[in-house]
């Protein structure tokens, strides 16, 4: 058994941690080191070597040996806790070649005198260094083989044998406690062909996951790779789905890089996995320097995209940030967000409806926001077909109460959170959004200030949006309802909408529609076939047909509308044409609506 370290106390008062196991490792090494050095050298001839010598050059290398310990920090641990990194190795090597070549080197120069051969420290030396990096190693192995996971923990592949795979396995491998164990490595990557990663051999190519997981016994498929797209996960979960693999992920390189692999990171593959896109670059200057040090007010900010923008604000240190919405149980969960407390006994939180035009800019006149985010709004598409008359109020009206808010306090950026049913629009919903955006255009030709609008599609596990409401039915075992087996919409994650809301803001100019790039529509009737895949279900997939006003693909771009990116590869430029207040006619609203509603109509 392995004696723990304890300090050893200088008359000082300082401690020096001394491993005593690892130090009696390295002074019996140095003992027979010595000893066969001498044997060897004198060919086996005992009488003619000077024992006083030996003894002397013996002790010599023992305290030299425990002077570059502890100058080296090499026993602070003891056999317990062996060596593992290269800079342990480095240093358990230097001290042994320092203690031998000064030893040497006085064999040099007093070799005749003392009657001692000028190589026996030489072969000393390489003696006592296989010696103790032995033991180490072996030790370490030990150790290793005590901390495997158990026999009963589930076999898994690794796809992916480069940092993050290396870290997970590692964890994995010295973890007696982890449900999991890798029995095999699977890597495209023809260097690490028939290699070993931290003891797990690698088997194959993504081509042989079938093979190997066959060959392996494994149960678990875990993704260990970084860069990882939607394309490839889908390929990952089609290959699990036939060969009876679950499939897990691991976080990306930077949450490893900066914490470390941990249990918990290891989560199920997601339906948003499958559908998102790479993490969008954001220039963080640009966002702080418009929101830093600003007084923020966002409405709708009970909503997903809302509560989601105030988390994103509240880290680039406005001055204050006034989260506005109707919904107070909304208000509420925002507020534990960005406070970490559900109080609500904060100035931070307005309980108010912008269909209250005195009431929202009363708020303005007492608060003075310098930047507004416009997020409040009716999104139900089939709902406003029912009831035209409420996407007037809130998507129109209460669109212009907060933009005469806005006017009357001189704020300096506005940015309207818009929709894609806005380009072409074919419904309710789609012109009310539209009409949004020329009065904020207006507003920005009348005002000279940055009056911009944001359009973007269907925002993955939004509140209300399709994810959640397939995850629902599923967990009841009710049947997916899709409306036709060739729709599609373009997604896009919260985070990375609010992200690139934010960016818009900093590059926006007065009067334009920024365009966030969604990447290619997804099938719907292929998300809920893959969610029910995934949940393991056998759930039904009914087809309701299109609804009223509802397109069979959604479009970003509007006839007429050019556009450019000259800031960001991700979000487009468009000229919104401007819409005055004055010119506002409800009967004219709902006239279009109606005869946009009739043409989708007619073209299904």
């Amino acid at each position: 058994m392995a004696i723990e370290s304890k300090p050893e106390v200088r008359k000082t008062g300082a401690a020096v941690p001394v491993g005593k196991s690892l130090f009696v490792v390295d002074a019996l090494s140095w003992v027979f080191a010595i000893f066969l050095a001498m044997v060897l050298r004198y060919e086996f001839d005992l009488s003619a070597i000077d024992w006083s010598t030996h003894l002397c050059f013996t002790l010599a290398a023992v305290l030299m040996q425990l002077m570059m310990g502890i100058f080296l920090h090499l026993y602070r641990k003891g056999l317990r806790h062996p060596f593992g990194s290269f800079e342990d190795t480095l240093n358990v090597s230097l001290s042994v070649v320092v203690v031998g070549v000064l030893l040497w080197i006085v064999s040099l120069i007093f070799g005749e005198k003392w009657n001692i051969s000028r190589g026996v420290m030489l072969i000393a030396m390489v003696f006592a260094l296989v010696m103790i990096l032995g033991v180490r190693y072996f030790a370490r192995m030990r150790v290793e083989r005590m901390r495997r996971p158990a026999a009963d923990s589930t076999p898994a592949l690794i796809l992916g044998g480069g940092y993050i795979g290396t870290n997970l396995i590692q964890w994995m491998m010295s973890d007696p406690k982890s449900p999991f164990k890798p029995v095999g490595v699977i890597d495209d990557n023809p260097d690490l062909a028939w290699q070993r990663v931290r003891g797990v051999e690698v088997l194959g190519t993504f081509s042989d996951i079938a093979k190997v997981a066959s060959e392996t016994g494994a149960e678990l498929l875990i993704v260990a790779i970084g860069d990882a797209d939607a394309a490839l996960l889908r390929r990952v979960q089609d290959i699990a789905n036939k060969n009876g693999l679950a499939v897990k992920v691991m976080p990306a390189i930077d949450r490893v890089v900066a914490k470390g692999v941990r249990g918990n990171d290891l989560r199920d593959l997601s339906i948003e996995d499958l559908l998102g896109r790479q993490p969008v670059e954001t220039n963080v200057s640009e966002i702080a320097g418009y929101l830093t040090g600003k007084r923020v007010l966002v409405t709708g900010a009970g909503g997903s995209i809302g509560a989601q923008l105030c988390v994103e604000i509240a880290k680039y240190g406005p001055a204050e940030l006034i989260m506005l919405d109707r919904d107070e149980t909304g208000l509420q969960q925002v507020l534990i967000n960005v406070a970490g407390n559900g109080l609500l006994d904060t100035d931070a939180v307005v309980l108010a409806d912008i269909r209250e035009a005195e009431a929202v800019k009363e708020l303005f006149l007492d608060r003075k926001p310098e930047v507004v985010f416009h997020a409040a709004a009716l999104k139900h598409l089939p709902m406003l077909e029912r009831y035209p008359d409420e996407g007037w109020k809130t998507n129109v009206l209460g669109t212009l109460h907060v933009l005469q808010a806005a006017e009357a306090v001189n704020v300096e950026t506005f940015v309207n959170i818009s929709t894609d049913k806005a380009a072409n629009p074919t419904s309710v919903l789609g012109h009310s959004k539209r009409v949004a955006e020329k009065l904020t255009a207006w507003f920005g030709e009348y005002t000279g200030k940055t009056y911009l609008s944001v359009r973007f599609g269907n925002v993955i596990g939004s509140r209300g949006s399709m994810l959640p409401t397939f995850t629902r039915l599923i967990m009841e075992d009710k049947p997916l309802t899709v409306t036709h087996p060739d729709v599609t919409r373009f997604f896009m994650t919260i985070p990375e909408a609010c992200q690139l809301v934010l960016q818009a803001g900093g590059i926006g100019r007065s009067g334009e529609v920024l365009i966030l790039d969604m990447g290619e529509p997804v099938s719907i009737l292929e998300i809920a076939q893959r969610m029910i895949a995934m949940s393991g279900k056998d759930i039904d997939i009914v087809f309701t047909g299109l609804r009223e006003g509802e397109k069979m693909h959604e479009e970003l771009v509007g006839d007429g509308e050019s556009e450019e990116r000259p800031f960001h590869s991700k979000i487009s430029h468009a000229h919104a044409d401007s819409l005055a207040p004055d010119n506002l006619d409800q009967q004219k609203f709902m006239e279009r609506a109606g005869k946009a509603i009739n043409s989708i109509k007619e073209q299904n």
